[in-house]
């Protein structure tokens, strides 16, 4: 028998506020039998759980025969506030029966709806601002439910009778006004009868930082209350509500920020000026002052459920002492400690309160010649990246956490403190957005093992409301940066919304001309931030594809095929009529990066015109999947016509090179590779450009090394690439592990950031090509595994998760060159098993499955249940299977 589980709406379990109007449904199934697969599915929906027993149905879609295993909703339109019931039937081919326990999601509050008004403080706006907000209601009747909408600009804290609600970092930044993130929370039990007290600490940055749209700042807040009774009340913000007087609020407004790039401020917190029941209702309005309305521009702002999680402690960690304590006679006790990786987070202090003391906790990456943090903020001076707290002193222990933005760092340095600090009075929290993680590999190798964990703890760093070039000096979210980051992220975590929002970002911040600032958000307006990559473009292309591969959710492509087709549109107007190709023009172009030396020479670079092929084929199947074939066709002839003219301007066909850039006569390794990978190269000159790449000093960087790994492991050389990937020489990321590297580096090189998830995709291709996990068609409806059995590894195993279930696999080496391969396949999906030559070895002699023999030359006239063929094809023994879970044992 079979089971239908995992129900998601939009890819979320119970989601909270869902905005859209055709919401879709996915499931997955489970099964013990091999080659389980669905033949039919219904989808049934109610505004009540008991509606949906009863069968009185806001809409069914009736059988659909088919295999798929999602739904869009096609039925009456639906209520804004309101949760709704669901269920999936499923048959499958032998027309065996079985449904889903019913599940619910939750609508959010339509444009139409919102009640509430945007407030904040004082009419005059000041960078680096704070606000703190009450309203106290009276309930005299039992709550049923309470459903709580709100957003902030940039960030909040919300409290409900002083119980702290949600995350870290709400909402994400998002390209107002074209998109502004608001949360949802069920407060129902936070509720009671009698006086209660909504508490809200604001913060509006608007120092026209990199990572964020300055906008005005402003709080929004709409409370919906039922009755067990039938009453029904809403709580809204507007100038009804209070806030603290400035005298009366613990943080300092206008701090400097802690960033050249002005992501983040000082939080200096004045213990003292807060009472200390500031978050209950019996708290005095004296203190007090009313609320006014915001800005009327925000007021306009298009408001969107934030689909993503907010952030969330990932794990606390006590950090330990460098050493003994310093003493200096202006700061007194000098103490630093080491959290022992790079984090993105904050400290949290413990201590016993002392009236006036401020304890001040700066942060580095490493330490300075005299054991100090160092003033720096990565590789960039600051002598701002710290907090202070002061402490009141009324008794007992003090609490509190810089927590109203993240920083990154290894150590923390704490002074102002008067004696050490003890065990417990120092944690460090590890935070990232609460995406699951779905992934993982472990081997016999203990470096490698390494390697896969600094790779993830890099991930995780660089995942707070966006994806992130890094955690410190920037927090910004690049198109580049995403598209090598998608990578792990799609093998290790549920990222589908994650990279979803990078998409949906630079889609709202598309300019006039098609092009995309170099990062968003951002101030883009602002000098500093007035700036393109061309080349970083075209990666809106390259991520949308893996995202939709991946996936299968065509929606993305509906989403993303225009603000795609205007970016690629305004890149090919701009061709030579003369040679066809694409002249460098305004702005910073980058091959290659960090320290590249692909060379820039002459009016065309060749990485642009093979990114911009790659974007044209893409563009052109996005069309015809959409049913554009005319669209499809027109795009298709302009690929053959840029591959035409790349071929006869940059490519030499006597030496079988591409040339760098019309002006240079360097073939550079990893423009080569790209080539050979986007497959634009003549097919009977491949091998040579392969034999080139192959033979040459690795002299790739991070931006040309994925593809430089992926021709090297997709034809015939896993061996050398395995090498590259993990050697402990310089240069190279098992380079990193060996210097004792827990956290990625930007570069091969020592200098500059500690912790770039760019640089993590091995991570991806230990569970790709060592394990050999690979989609084989969209969504994972089949797969191929290819395992490398490393020299060097007695054992290996990986999981990852896809939109039909996980694929896990695990191989063993034994004696006499004998290995078993545990393996399984979710229900639904294919996929094909391929063994080939081990080194010194040649081809499998030997192979079972289970306690069953197979015949290495195809000849088997009897197959286990499951194995749908095994034979001989190219030098490699491949064996066809359905879902399930195998056992093969072979012998070399």
């Amino acid at each position: 028998m079979f089971n239908v589980i995992n129900p998601l709406v939009n890819g979320l379990a119970n989601p909270l506020a869902i905005d859209t109007s055709a919401p879709r449904f996915t499931w997955q199934l489970t099964s013990e039998r091999r080659g389980e697969t669905p033949g039919a599915c219904r989808v049934k929906v109610a505004d009540s759980l008991r509606s949906l027993q009863e069968g009185k149905l806001l809409w069914d879609s009736g059988r659909r025969d088919g295999g798929q295993l999602h739904m869009r909703y096609e039925g009456p339109p639906l209520a804004s506030n309101s949760r709704y019931y669901w269920q999936a039937c499923v048959w499958n081919e032998e027309e065996q029966y079985a449904e889903m326990a019913p599940d619910w999601w939750e609508s959010g509050l339509a444009e139409k709806d919102w009640q509430a008004q945007w407030i904040w403080r004082e009419s005059e706006v000041a960078c680096n601002d704070f606000a703190y907000f009450r309203r106290v209601f009276r309930m005299e009747r039992p709550v049923t439910r309470a459903k709580l909408y709100i957003s902030a600009h940039h960030v909040f804290q919300l409290h409900v009778n002083g119980e702290r609600i949600g995350g870290y970092g709400s909402p994400a930044p998002t390209s107002i006004p074209h998109s502004k993130y608001y949360l949802a929370y069920d407060v129902s039990e936070s509720l009671r009868t009698g006086d209660n007290c909504i508490g809200v600490i604001a913060h509006y940055l608007g120092g026209s930082g990199q990572n964020y749209v300055n906008g005005k700042p402003g709080l929004l807040l709409e409370l919906h209350i039922r009755c067990e009774d039938g009453y029904e009340e809403v709580v809204r913000s507007d100038v009804e509500w209070l806030t603290l007087r400035s005298s009366s609020m613990p943080h300092t407004a206008g701090t400097p920020y802690q960033q050249n790039r002005r992501l983040s401020a000082i939080e200096h917190y004045d213990a003292s000026r807060l009472e200390e029941n500031w978050l209950l209702p019996e708290f005095p309005e004296s203190l007090c002052a009313p609320a006014i309305l915001a800005d009327e521009s925000l007021q306009h702002w298009k408001l969107r459920w934030q689909q993503l999680p907010e952030g969330r402690e990932h794990e606390r960690i006590v950090p330990t002492p460098t050493g003994e304590a310093l003493h200096s006679a202006d700061e007194g006790l000098i103490q630093v400690f080491d959290t022992g990786k790079i984090i993105s987070g904050w400290p949290e202090i413990a201590l016993p309160g002392i009236a006036g003391t401020t304890v001040t906790l700066r942060y580095a990456e490493q330490l300075d010649d005299n054991g100090r943090v160092q003033h720096r903020v990565c590789n960039e001076t600051s002598s701002h990246y710290f907090d202070r707290y002061k402490m009141h002193g009324r008794g007992g222990t003090e609490v509190w956490a810089p927590d109203l933005s993240y920083k990154a760092f290894r150590y923390i340095e704490v002074t102002g403190y008067p004696r050490s600090l003890q065990d417990g009075e120092l944690t460090v929290c590890s935070v990232h957005t609460g995406i699951a993680a779905t992934g993982s590999f472990a081997s016999s190798s203990a470096h490698l093992n390494k390697l896969y964990e600094a790779c993830i703890q890099t991930q995780r760093n660089n995942i707070v409301g966006q994806v992130v070039d890094c955690p410190h000096r920037e927090q910004a979210q690049y198109l580049t940066d995403t598209d090598l980051q998608a990578e792990t992220l799609l093998y290790n975590f549920d990222a589908y919304h994650m990279l979803d929002k990078t998409l949906r970002d630079f889609a709202d911040g598309q300019l006039e001309d098609g092009s995309f600032p170099f990062v968003y958000p951002s101030n883009y307006e602002h000098p500093d931030f007035y700036l393109q990559i061309p080349e970083w473009d075209l990666h809106f292309a390259t991520l949308l594809w893996k995202l939709y591969q991946f996936s299968g959710d065509r929606d993305l492509l509906e989403r993303y095929y225009e603000p795609m087709k205007k970016m690629l549109d305004a890149y090919m107007t701009t061709r030579s009529h003369e040679t066809g190709l694409i002249p460098v023009s305004a702005g910073w172009h980058i091959s290659d990066w960090p320290y590249p030396t692909v060379e820039h020479e002459g009016d065309y670079l060749t990485v642009q015109q093979l990114k911009a092929w790659q974007a044209l084929i893409i563009t052109a199947d996005t069309a015809r999947i959409l049913g554009l074939e005319a669209e499809s066709a027109a795009y298709t002839e302009q690929a053959k016509q840029l591959r035409d003219s790349i071929l006869a301007n940059l490519y030499n066909a006597d030496t079988k090179r591409l040339r760098d850039s019309s002006g240079s006569a360097q073939a550079h390794q990893g423009v080569n590779a790209l080539a050979l990978h986007a497959g634009i190269l003549p097919s009977e000159d491949e091998a040579d450009v392969l034999a080139y790449i192959a033979g040459r000093p690795w002299e790739s960087k991070t931006v040309l090394s994925l593809p430089l790994l992926r021709v090297l492991f997709d034809n015939g050389m896993r061996e050398y690439a395995y090498r590259l990937m993990t050697k402990p020489e310089y240069p190279g990321w098992g380079y990193m592990i060996a210097q004792g590297a827990t956290t990625m580096w930007e570069g091969w090189d020592d200098i500059e950031s500690h912790c770039h998830a760019w640089n993590s995709y091995p991570s991806r291709m230990l569970q790709e090509y060592v394990c050999g996990i690979r989609s084989s068609s969209t969504g994972f409806s089949s797969a191929v595994l290819e395992p490398y059995f490393a020299e060097a590894l007695s054992f290996a195993e990986a999981k990852t998760s896809t939109p039909r279930g996980d694929i896990t696999i695990r191989w063993d080496r034994h004696e006499d060159n004998t290995f078993t391969i545990l393996l399984s396949l979710p229900c639904s999906m294919n996929g094909t098993l391929l063994l080939g030559d081990l080194p010194g070895a040649g081809m499998p002699k030997w192979i079972a499955e289970g306690s069953v023999p197979l015949s290495v030359d195809g000849s088997n006239s009897f197959l286990p249940s499951g194995i749908l063929s095994c034979s001989l094809n190219k030098g490699e023994l491949s064996l066809v299977l359905q879902s399930g879970n195998y056992r093969f044992t072979l012998r070399y």
